[in-house]
């Protein structure tokens, strides 16, 4: 049964980060981050992401404008910029290493420590990679609520409200830690160590010879 159990909890735990890590990179190049809707204009959303900003009219499609600096961008986007971009990286770095450590690939398999280093790194890697997807995501949202209920600005301004790519980038950092703790947890699973199967052979030998001395009494 532990034959089959470890296996199949690494290919579960490699899919679900393979899940989470292609939404991170969803959430990194998606324009919607902050959606603003203009009461003047309801044919119009605008949307702000960490590239560019568009503009969404129900007639002419979307149109985007990269942005011109890096510098000239606001404090939150300008760090989720360089944490999403970092969380990708060692996400990909992550599902090469679990990929290779993985029981059911033939490479390497009398090598089964070192495999168990590549799953233990990659599931490491895996816990990075969703700790800095949800900290931009997070720190995107809450200024986005720190300035939607800024009492000094007018209630005529319009206010940027939560974009979709918010919630795909908190999915993708609880798939990644996901993932992560499935690979970790195979590393961390009892194993059945040499001396003990020793101590076990040893014993039904001495259960097998008494049982032989009994029916020789007989």
């Amino acid at each position: 049964m532990a034959l089959l159990y470890q296996p199949m909890m690494q290919l579960s735990g490699i899919l679900v980060s393979l899940l989470g890590w292609v939404l991170s990179c969803l959430t990194t190049y998606l324009p919607q981050w902050k959606n603003l809707n203009l009461e003047l204009n309801e044919l119009e959303i605008w949307t702000m992401g960490l590239w560019q900003a568009c503009v969404v009219q129900e007639e002419g499609g979307m149109q985007c404008k990269d942005f011109d600096s890096f510098l000239a961008l606001p404090p939150e986007l300008r760090i989720s910029r360089i944490l999403m971009v970092f969380s990708n990286g060692s996400g990909l770095f992550g599902l090469l290493l679990s990929g290779f450590g993985l029981d059911c690939l033939k490479i390497g398999e009398r090598q089964q420590g070192q495999k168990k280093r590549l799953l233990l790194f990659g599931g490491m890697l895996f816990w990075i990679s969703g700790i800095t997807a949800i900290v931009p995501v997070s720190w995107v949202a809450h200024s986005t609520v720190q300035e939607f209920w800024d009492e000094n600005i007018p209630d005529i301004v319009p206010r940027w409200d939560f974009g979709e790519a918010l919630f795909v980038g908190w999915l993708a950092g609880f798939c990644l830690i996901l993932g992560g703790s499935l690979l970790n947890c195979t590393i961390c699973s009892t194993e059945v160590h040499p001396s003990s199967v020793h101590y076990a052979v040893a014993e039904q030998q001495d259960q097998c010879q008494h049982l032989e001395n009994e029916t020789r009494t007989v």
